[in-house]
C-alpha cells in the first residue's frame, strides 16, 4: 500500500448520520471528516483535497447528485459513494452513469460501509499508482522505460543515470540478481547520443572464455578448427553504439586482459588476425558478485576491476524499497492483464499487504513471474493471496545451493536474517491484532515505546490500512 493514508468526507444533513460514519471510518484507520451539505462539502475541497466522498443522495441544499457531478468535473480523481434512503433502481443506475463508484441504500451496517470503502480504496489505491507512475515516467531529461520506482534508492540510481548517460564514460552496475542491471544499462543507452545505434546485451555466464572472446572480438578464417569462414564480432557490429557485459565476475582473466586493452586504446585483434580494429563502442558491465573480493581473493583481475569502476551504480533490492512493490507490482499486471484480456482490476487488500511484507529474495524478476502466474490462475476480478503461492512460504528462505565456502557463508547469513525478519514481522501483527490493531495498546502490551513499535511496523510494510482481516468488534446497530 502506498504511505498516504486516504482523506475521507461525509455528506449528509443528518448529523447523526455524518458522525456514525466518521466513528467507523476513523476506527478503520482512515482520515474522516463530515460536511451538513453540499455546498460545505466543496468549499472543504477547495481547501484540502480528499480522496473518497460519501454523500446523501436526498439532502435539503444541494443534493448528492450535483455534489457528484461537481466532484467529477474539478475532482476526477476523487471516488464518490452515494448513499440514500431513497433507493430506486433508475436513481442508482443513474448515479452508476455519472461516474459513481458504487451505491449504498439506508439503513446500512457498518461492515456494509467498511466493505464498500474498502473496495472503492482498491480504484484509490491503482489511480494513485497510476498517477505516481505517470510522474515519474515523465520526469525531464531521463528515459527511464520500465525503471519503476518513487523510493529514495531508486530515485537516486535514475539521478545517477541522467548524469552519466550524456558521457561515454564505463559504468559498472553491482547488485543482487533479478534487480533489473540490464534496465539500468538499456536506460543509459537510450539517454546518450548513441541512442539511435544499436544496444548489444551479452550474458558472459553462459559463454566459456574461448567463445566469449570469438563472440566479442570477431576471428578470421583458420584461426581454429571449424573456423570456415570470417566473423565479425560483437564489437564491430555495435559500432556506434553499446554493448553491456553482463556477469563479467564469469569472465576468464585473459578475457580480461583483452578487454582492459581495448578500454585503454579502442583497439582489439581479432583471433586469428594480424591487423587491429578500431571500435567506438560504450562498454557497460554488471555483477551481482563483490569484486574487491574476488580480487582479494585472486579470480578478478586486480587492473582490471580498477579500469571498470568509474562510475558504480549500486542496484538496492526490491526488500530495501518497498514503497516499490506495489507500483511494480500493478505495472506487471497491467502488461499480463492485457494479454490476457480477464478484466483483472486489482490486488485484494490481503494480497496488496502481503506483496508489500513479502521480502521478494528473487528480486523484480521473482516478482514478475509471481504475477504472471497469479493473473494465469485468477478467476475473479481481483487478485487474493490464493493465487499468489511465494506469499505462503511465510519463510521466505529461497536461496540457491552454494557453490563454494563463501557462498554458504553468504547463504546461512541470510537464512539467518530471513528468519529473523520473519520473526519480528509475526511478533508486531499479532500484537496488532489481539489490540484490535490499535498501536498504542499493541505496543504497550509487549513492552515496546510507540514510536519504535511504530518503525517496526514501517520496516515490515504492515500498516492500518493493509491488515488482513478487519478487528474483531461487537456488532454495531445499523445506521
Amino acid at each position: 500500500m502506498p504511505d498516504k493514508k486516504p482523506r475521507m468526507l461525509v455528506v449528509d444533513d443528518e448529523l447523526g448520520i455524518c458522525r456514525s460514519c466518521v466513528k467507523i471510518l476513523s476506527k478503520e484507520g482512515y482520515e474522516a471528516e463530515y460536511a451538513l451539505n453540499g455546498y460545505d462539502a466543496l468549499k472543504m475541497m477547495q481547501t484540502r483535497p480528499f480522496d473518497l466522498i460519501i454523500t446523501d443522495l436526498k439532502m435539503t441544499s444541494m443534493g448528492g447528485m450535483e455534489v457528484l457531478r461537481r466532484v467529477q468535473e474539478s475532482y476526477p480523481e476523487t471516488i464518490v459513494i452515494v448513499i440514500t434512503g431513497y433507493a430506486t433502481v433508475s436513481s442508482a443506475v443513474e448515479v452508476m452513469k455519472m461516474g459513481a463508484y458504487d451505491y449504498l441504500p439506508k439503513p446500512f451496517t457498518p461492515e456494509e460501509l467498511r466493505n464498500v470503502v474498502r473496495r472503492a480504496l482498491l480504484d484509490w489505491e491503482t489511480r494513485l499508482q497510476n498517477r505516481e507512475m505517470k510522474a515519474h515516467q515523465d520526469m525531464p531529461g531521463v528515459v527511464t522505460h520500465q525503471l519503476i520506482g518513487k523510493s529514495r534508492k531508486m530515485q537516486s540510481v535514475i539521478q545517477m543515470i541522467g548524469k552519466v548517460a550524456p558521457t561515454d564514460s564505463t559504468v559498472l552496475i553491482c547488485g543482487e540478481s533479478g534487480t533489473g542491471k540490464e534496465l539500468i544499462a538499456r536506460a543509459i543507452h537510450a539517454n546518450s547520443r548513441r541512442k539511435e545505434r544499436v544496444f548489444f546485451a551479452v550474458d558472459c555466464g553462459t559463454l566459456s572464455g574461448n567463445l566469449l572472446e570469438s563472440e566479442l572480438f570477431g576471428y578470421e578464417r583458420g584461426a581454429f578448427t571449424g573456423a570456415f569462414k570470417n566473423k565479425e564480432g560483437i564489437f564491430k557490429a555495435a559500432q556506434g553504439g553499446t554493448v553491456f557485459l553482463d556477469e563479467i565476475s564469469n569472465i576468464s582473466p585473459e578475457v580480461q586482459g583483452k578487454l582492459l586493452r581495448f578500454l585503454e586504446t579502442r583497439e582489439y585483434l581479432p583471433l586469428g588476425a594480424t591487423v587491429k580494429q578500431h571500435i567506438d563502442v560504450r562498454l557497460i558491465f554488471a555483477t551481482n558478485r563483490d569484486l574487491m573480493e574476488m580480487v582479494k581473493e585472486g579470480s578478478f583481475r586486480q587492473d582490471f576491476y580498477y579500469r571498470i569502476f568509474v562510475y558504480p551504480i549500486f542496484t538496492p533490492p526490491l526488500r530495501e524499497r518497498k514503497s516499490d512493490i506495489l507500483p511494480i507490482a500493478y505495472y506487471f499486471l497491467r502488461q499480463f492483464g492485457n494479454i490476457t484480456q480477464k478484466g483483472i482490476k486489482g490486488f485484494s487488500m490481503e494480497a496488496s499487504a502481503g506483496l508489500t511484507a513479502y521480502d521478494w529474495p528473487g528480486n523484480v524478476r521473482q516478482l514478475k513471474n509471481a504475477i504472471e502466474r497469479a493473473v494465469i490462475l485468477c478467476e475473479g476480478d481481483e487478485i487474493t493471496p490464493k493465487e499468489l503461492p511465494a506469499l505462503q512460504d511465510t519463510a521466505g528462505l529461497v536461496i540457491q545451493v552454494p557453490e563454494n565456502n563463501e557462498d554458504l557463508k553468504r547463504a546461512k547469513k541470510e537464512i539467518r536474517e530471513k528468519a529473523v525478519r520473519e520473526v519480528e514481522k509475526n511478533f508486531i501483527i499479532q500484537a496488532l491484532m489481539q489490540n484490535d490493531w490499535n498501536v498504542t495498546r499493541a505496543a504497550k502490551k509487549v513492552g515496546l515505546q510507540r514510536p519504535n513499535f511504530q518503525n517496526l511496523m514501517k520496516k515490515h510494510g504492515i500498516s492500518l490500512l493493509t491488515r488482513s482481516s478487519p478487528p474483531h468488534k461487537k456488532p454495531d446497530n445499523n445506521l
